[in-house]
């Protein structure tokens, strides 16, 4: 696996481009003509349950650094009462939209296209949308633990790209993923995963991914890599969780 490189951060402005860049972030942009930023707006909870919308320019101006190609950020919520423009409005990247001249997307009602992977066996087929497929997807997680998942980063931040149309299963727009959490992670990761991940470790969920105790301390950090799965195991090290016992990351 690559090497993930883990910063202590200093701002946002400063250490996301730094940790984008040490760890082969224009390398992974080369030959996209488009790029999706993946924040992680579950509901809407503000930072640290959501990716902060500072992390997110942050992460936009540091792609600009290395490209012109143009950006849109993109969700789908998992949030069983909101629609994700209404996310993006209540955490402020409608704003941050406006600000950056950035696109949004809502993954939950885009349009959608069928693919089957021999050898997955939760999902041999799956409907996602058609931007998963022509974009370089750059993931945005925060550090959290999970109450299914034991780690929720950048591998589970893929849930997002799930259309509720057929994945709901329940309340929660994504629900059918909660009757194998591990094996529905693994399995849309051979479909879609990202290009490149930008983790703000900065503060991290010790236990809940939508609230519970902080880390104390905070945990300080931003981690980067091209490693979805080398990531989130790095990830789960600074949780003080061992990745052996995760399902997912094993």
């Amino acid at each position: 696996m690559s090497e993930v490189v883990t910063l202590p951060c200093e701002s946002y402005a400063q250490t996301v481009r730094r940790a984008f860049e040490q760890a082969g972030g224009p390398d992974a942009l080369a030959g996209f003509a488009r790029i999706l930023l993946k924040p992680n707006l579950v509901n809407a909870s503000p930072f640290p349950v959501t990716t902060h919308p500072a992390f997110t320019a942050a992460a936009i101006d540091a792609i600009r650094a290395h490209t012109d190609a143009p950006i849109t950020i993109a969700e789908g919520t998992g949030d069983r009462d909101k629609e994700t423009d209404e996310i993006f409005a209540v955490l402020g990247y409608q704003e941050l939209a406006r600000c950056k001249d950035v696109d949004l997307l809502d993954l939950n009602h885009a349009p959608l296209v069928e693919i089957s992977k021999p050898g997955c066996t939760v999902f041999p087929t799956m409907w996602l949308p058609e931007a998963a497929f022509d974009h370089c997807i750059v993931s945005l997680p925060v550090l959290k633990g999970h109450s299914m998942a034991a780690v929720t980063g950048t591998m589970k931040n893929m849930i997002g790209f799930a259309p509720p149309s057929h994945y709901q299963g329940g309340g929660w727009k994504k629900a059918l993923f909660h009757r194998d959490m591990h094996g529905s992670i693994r399995d849309l990761n051979r479909y879609v995963t990202p290009h490149f991940t930008l983790m703000d470790a900065t503060v991290g969920l010790k236990d809940y991914h939508l609230g519970g105790p902080r880390c104390c301390p905070e945990v300080g950090m931003i981690l980067a890599g091209a490693d979805p799965l080398a990531v989130d195991r790095a990830a789960a090290g600074l949780l003080g969780i061992d990745w052996h016992g995760v399902g997912h990351l094993r």
